[in-house]
């Protein structure tokens, strides 16, 4: 496996660069938004940075992220194509809406998103003939389990970053039900048909790995190069760590913890309240949530039984609901650390957006953040049982509380890592590179 790394040394983008010997390309995806979040942001940055560079890149998405689309890149709208929304879109998005959410993820999720690609492949084909694009780089869904139908297309075809192949860790494996895991293990085996019926990823040219689990769980029979590249990134104009720690910082400066993400089971929010109840049992302190989901009543029920909201006392605990970037980056520069808790996080772009900030992390010592953090600009709490994980988030917590020089040297090194490392503008340097060497080498597939 080839290692691209978005902390590889800079390479020029001007004559002679590898910007110089990339075709045009198109960036094929169902979603391109900051506003979704999620995967979402990684065909929008994708876009974003290579038109900064000035390579002739075009954007294939869906016409639900116009309004995002229109309003970030206005100058370069004659290079975006929106593909239309149908019926059969609205209906598996309101069967999915109702489906446990790793469960619509395997089921309604997955037949919307090929749905969607039939539309993309078609857009994508119509660019190669009619503009002259030499290469087709499809960034999402980043589940490598994921079938493709971009490919035959008589360009190469990159697909990823992909970040995947992981389960609950082994303490938590009942956490969202039998049912469940039954349906999403009959979902991975059948995964070995869906992409012999549906063959994209095992016909691309190159195959894009956020790290080695995730290159195993590539489907058997894939004949292009797999090149290792993170897949998250951070927007450094977005995500800058403030001058004042804390310039908005009130409540007589108790210690702030944040959390962002949607609320669903696998974050563990419901555990990361049981750990805050017994950190604000031994010193003052405050958590915002800022998210929104299925779990978002239950959740405040919770805060309410435990003592958080709603007692005699001040609010420990406040539930901001969803909101836009720039107020989720206005509300991380407030806080002293973020806590992500989450049981099934094979990403975590938070965790580098918080370490952007100059802000420490605690997370769950599994998957995606494990990857990120090290003790240098974080904390990592293993989930070996319930107990040993709700009083390590709470030991955590407390160690961040009652440190400030710590919190400071930790969110310092986290942001020279991010710096250093997982910038976009890095990021950018190492696609342009894998764009040119798979297309200097790559032969066109047959139009299919």
């Amino acid at each position: 496996m080839t290692q691209a790394s978005a902390s590889t040394s800079a390479r020029p983008t001007g004559p002679g660069g590898p910007a110089d010997a990339v075709p045009e390309v198109a960036i094929v995806a169902q979603h391109a938004s900051l506003e979704f979040g999620g995967e979402a942001a990684l065909p929008f940055h994708f876009f974003r940075v290579l038109r900064k560079r000035g390579v002739g890149a075009r954007l294939v998405v869906h016409e639900r992220c116009r309004d995002a689309v229109a309003g970030a890149f206005p100058d370069d709208l004659d290079r975006v194509v929106f593909v239309p929304d149908r019926a059969i879109h609205r209906l598996l998005w309101r069967v999915g809406s109702v489906l446990p959410g790793r469960v619509a993820a395997m089921t309604t999720d997955t037949l919307l998103t090929l749905v969607t690609q039939w539309q993309l492949r078609r857009a994508a084909r119509d660019l190669i003939r009619d503009h002259g694009v030499g290469l087709v780089h499809q960034p999402i869904p980043v589940s490598p389990k994921a079938p493709s139908l971009i490919g035959g297309l008589g360009v190469p075809v990159i697909i990823g970053p992909m970040n995947g192949g992981m389960d609950f860790p082994d303490a938590f494996r009942g956490y969202d039900g039998a049912a469940t895991r039954l349906l999403y293990q009959v979902g991975r085996r059948a995964s070995w048909l869906a992409h012999r019926l549906i063959p994209g990823k095992l016909r691309a040219d190159a195959l894009l790995v956020a790290n080695r689990r995730t290159a195993l769980a590539l489907p058997s029979g894939a004949r292009g190069e797999v090149i290792e590249l993170v897949e998250n990134g951070v927007d450094l104009d977005v995500w800058d760590a403030p001058d004042d720690p804390r310039p908005d910082s009130d409540r007589d400066g108790l210690p702030r913890f944040a959390f962002l993400g949607r609320l669903v089971d696998w974050k563990a929010v419901d555990l990361l309240l049981e750990a805050f109840a017994r950190v604000v049992a031994q010193a003052p302190a405050l958590l915002e949530i800022l998210g929104d989901g299925p779990m978002r009543p239950s959740l405040e029920e919770k805060a309410r039984g435990l003592g958080l909201i709603g007692g005699d006392g001040p609010d420990r605990v406040e539930f901001l609901g969803w909101q836009p970037q720039a107020e989720c980056s206005r509300r991380l520069s407030r806080a002293d650390a973020l806590v992500l808790p989450s049981l099934y996080e094979c990403g975590g772009a938070v965790v580098l957006e918080a370490m952007a900030m100059a802000r420490p992390v605690v997370a769950t010592d599994w998957g995606g953040p494990a990857d990120y953090l090290d003790p240098s600009c974080g904390i990592l709490v293993p989930p070996d049982s319930r107990e040993g994980f709700v009083s390590g988030l709470a030991s955590a917590m407390l160690r961040l509380a009652g440190d400030p020089d710590l919190r400071r040297r930790m969110g310092a090194a986290g942001r020279r890592k991010v710096v250093d490392q997982y910038a976009w503008d890095r990021k950018a340097e190492a696609i342009l590179a894998i764009y040119a060497r798979v297309a200097s080498r790559a032969p066109g597939r047959p139009v299919g």
